[in-house]
């Protein structure tokens, strides 16, 4: 199943720690993730902050990315877009990428 890596960010002012309305739509976004990770197919890996830089991380396997798109395009998760961005991008092991490399000869 590939494997994603969600990278986000919020300023110092938006940071759920300190924002109480912030910090509601993160912790309703925290209860309904494994519900709706199972519904898309999504695997949660870990999580990881930065807290200092306003920066977090997760890896999730996913079986496409239209699957992790379609999760993060839920509601309740658009509303994390009010005070953080999100990338997702596409990640490979070392033996995946292997594998990827052509022959040479």
């Amino acid at each position: 199943m590939p494997t994603f890596l969600n990278i986000e960010r919020h300023s110092p002012e938006n940071c759920p720690m300190f924002n109480e309305k912030n910090r509601k739509v993160m912790t309703e976004c925290n209860d309904k993730f494994d519900g709706l990770a199972k519904k898309y197919g999504v695997k949660m890996i870990g999580s990881w902050a930065v807290p200092n830089e306003h920066l977090s991380f997760s890896v999730f396997e996913a079986p496409s990315l239209e699957a992790a798109t379609k999760l993060v395009m839920e509601p309740v998760f658009m509303a994390l877009g009010s005070f953080e961005t999100c990338e997702i991008k596409a990640a490979f092991s070392g033996e995946e990428l292997t594998k990827m490399m052509p022959k040479i000869k």
